[in-house]
């Protein structure tokens, strides 16, 4: 039986702690990225999640207290988008408050992040955005965003954020062969210096809606040796246990740059991150199938310490590898969308 009265950190079966809360607030977002959100599947006549199943901020907050009592360190804020939630900002100042939390950040498409925003998202309590860029011209960013938004709106946001001291910003890029890579040495070059941290994201199979094929990932390695050419770079060691990204840093002191390997170099034996979906279920994997429903508990008059078994018990029984099992036929397994539960 697990006594939650005297546990403060809790471990899976391969004695992964839990450490990281990926908390989506919404399915929603005003980009298709083709990658993620493809116009074909996620169009007029899609159902998104009716307001009354999402969680609202206390709802939130409690969960994420709960979470911390195991062990939880840092939260990110996702999506879909999440400053498409109206007053987010509102959830911001109600997790602040939660001891143990050490880390408040957000990803975001840069779309909805004006001055004024970040400076209201900074003076709730937020550390740092992460921003999503795939491409530096406007032709390729367009074509992948498919919502025609440009390249400097972007780039604005980034600027926002700097000004508002939401930093270090990180900007995120997926990597589809044939379709952006061109953009790879670009993109290197013009953050390098900036003391932005630019991270390439290897395609990935999460969910089952975007027709992912392994022939359009290219490997973290060939990233990283296409910038080498050109700028040298050396390795360095993670910031913290469990870090999914592989630091590298400009030999001449120009920054560091960050690679995410999911396909090619597989980190789940580090993986401590549980991921919380906009109504409420909690899943242990970006590649997961299916979630646990936390929401029944928490509306249906569920203790605190109902709640804090439940997640015990999800956790502790957790096997996931899903990156290092990864065959063909996991491939065309029906995964949870990762619009749904945030990268």
């Amino acid at each position: 039986m697990i006594k939650t009265a005297s546990l403060t950190s809790i471990k899976d079966k391969y004695q992964r702690p839990l450490r990281d809360l990926r908390i989506s607030v919404t399915d929603r977002c005003n980009f298709r990225c083709t990658y993620c959100m493809p116009k074909e599947v996620f169009n007029a006549q899609h159902q998104f999640l009716p307001r009354h199943q999402v969680l609202n901020f206390e709802e939130i907050a409690r969960l994420a207290r709960l979470f911390s009592g195991w062990g939880i360190r840092k939260i990110r804020l996702t999506g879909g988008e999440p400053l498409l939630r109206r007053n987010i900002e509102n959830l911001i100042q109600q997790l602040v408050k939660i001891p143990g939390i050490e880390d408040i950040s957000l990803t975001t498409n840069g779309s909805l992040l004006t001055r004024n925003k970040a400076h209201t998202l900074k003076m709730a309590g937020l550390k740092r955005v992460n921003i999503s860029l795939d491409a530096l011209d406007d032709a390729t960013f367009k074509a992948i965003n498919d919502v025609s938004f440009p390249v400097k709106r972007v780039l604005d946001a980034i600027d926002n954020a700097v000004a508002e001291g939401l930093i270090p910003v990180k900007i995120n890029m997926v990597v589809k062969a044939g379709v952006n890579d061109h953009s790879i040495l670009p993109m290197a070059r013009y953050f390098r210096g900036s003391q932005h941290i630019l991270r390439f994201i290897e395609y990935m199979d999460v969910g089952h809606s975007n027709g992912w094929r392994m022939d359009e990932v290219l490997p973290a390695a060939s990233i990283v040796q296409r910038i080498n050419d050109m700028f040298p770079l050396e390795p360095i060691d993670p910031n913290y246990g469990g870090e999914v990204g592989r630091r590298w840093r400009y030999r001449d002191g120009g920054g560091e740059i960050g690679v995410i390997s999911s396909v090619t170099q597989p980190f789940c034996g580090g993986c401590t991150r549980a991921r919380l979906s906009p109504e409420g279920s909690l899943y242990t994997c970006l590649f997961a199938m299916q979630g646990y429903d936390l929401r029944k508990l928490l509306r249906n008059s569920g203790t605190d310490d109902d709640l804090r078994r439940m997640i015990a018990s999800i956790w502790t029984h957790r096997t996931d590898r899903y990156s290092e099992l990864r065959t063909t036929k996991t491939i065309d397994l029906p995964k949870i969308e990762m619009s749904y539960i945030g990268g």
